[in-house]
């Protein structure tokens, strides 16, 4: 993950060459994995130790829950259905809140995230894939290094996907480019709302910190925990209901905690749907935004899949009913 003005950058506008690789962009992806992946994990490790000096209460729990939801939908909902897969059309405004409250989870820039993300899904499971768990090796220490890289250790360095390749649609669209050029600004926004409230409820400079950590850090190290873990677990444990040529699995267990994201194996059979879940009652709350939002008019162009493509892609054996969400 780099900051996106390096779109700019001479090497990224050679569009036959997918990744770039190089010292600067290895010094900001490090620079990137110690402030937004190291540094939330002290940060909780803080906020347990500031329990002393304020307990946690109801305003923690509140900024805690409402900063993961509200960035947690950024990224499933904006990052990852909007932006990258096309799945929906939203107006302007409503597109560009998505990538700020997208933008302050700290997982990277609107235009780094797609970009990486479509080469996922391009090279999924095979080489050429970012983060997938299943190229370390067999038996069970590939497996444990495979997990380990694909949860966490791949951020520290890895080859740039050019955005001019993978994400020219974004690259166009100047109002997104420029939001995500202030991505850093709106991380720290992510973690100044938290702080400010924490401090006006409290009237204390111990609620302002309290707020900064559990809102704030806390809130960042939960959230990015959750979304990588459907990138390795998920990609080697779980339930297969739908034919697809990687090893995406689902795990509905975890639907509402993921915001729907753990309809993972539904997700890459068909990555065109805005609902991952698929069906009705298969819980899916990024899907429920999207509803929402179309309901106000605010969001169009749902490109569900069709009952017969459902059923058509469903493995052998899988005695499930099969729905259609539309």
């Amino acid at each position: 993950m780099i900051a996106e003005d390096n779109h700019r950058n001479g090497d990224l506008l050679e569009p036959r060459r997918k990744t770039i690789s190089s010292p600067y962009i290895h010094r900001l992806q490090r620079r990137h994995f110690l402030l937004f992946d190291i540094l939330p994990i002290l940060g909780t490790a803080c906020a347990f130790a500031f329990l002393a000096v304020r307990p946690f209460g109801v305003t923690e729990f509140a900024l805690l829950f409402s900063m993961w939801l509200v960035t947690g939908l950024g990224v499933t909902v904006g990052y990852h259905r909007l932006f990258t897969h096309r799945t929906f059309k939203a107006v302007p405004w409503v597109a560009g809140l998505l990538a700020i409250f997208g933008s302050m989870a700290g997982q990277g820039g609107v235009v780094s995230w797609v970009a990486l993300h479509r080469r996922h899904h391009e090279y999924s499971d095979r080489e050429g894939d970012p983060h997938s768990p299943n190229l370390s090796g067999g038996g069970l220490l590939g497996s444990l290094r495979g997990l380990v890289h694909s949860h966490f250790l791949w951020m520290r360095r890895h080859e740039y996907p050019n955005v001019v390749h993978y994400a020219p649609d974004l690259v166009k669209d100047r109002g997104l480019v420029r939001i995500a050029r202030l991505y850093y600004y709106w991380v720290g926004l992510g973690l100044l709302i938290p702080t400010v409230i924490g401090g006006l409820v409290s009237l204390s400079w111990t609620g302002a910190v309290s707020g900064l950590l559990w809102g704030g850090l806390v809130r960042i190290l939960v959230l990015e925990h959750i979304v990588w873990a459907i990138n390795s677990f998920l990609h080697m444990f779980g339930t297969r209901r739908y034919a697809s040529r990687e090893n995406s699995h689902n795990g509905g267990i975890f639907a509402l905690v993921t915001l729907g994201e753990s309809w993972h194996n539904n997700h890459h059979a068909f990555p065109e749907s805005p609902s991952f879940g698929l069906d009705w009652y298969r819980l899916d709350p990024g899907f429920w935004l999207i509803k929402l939002l179309e309901i106000f008019g605010l969001a169009s162009d749902l490109k569900m899949p069709s009952a017969p493509r459902i059923a058509a892609k469903r493995i052998s054996g899988n005695t499930e009913p099969v729905g259609n969400a539309a």
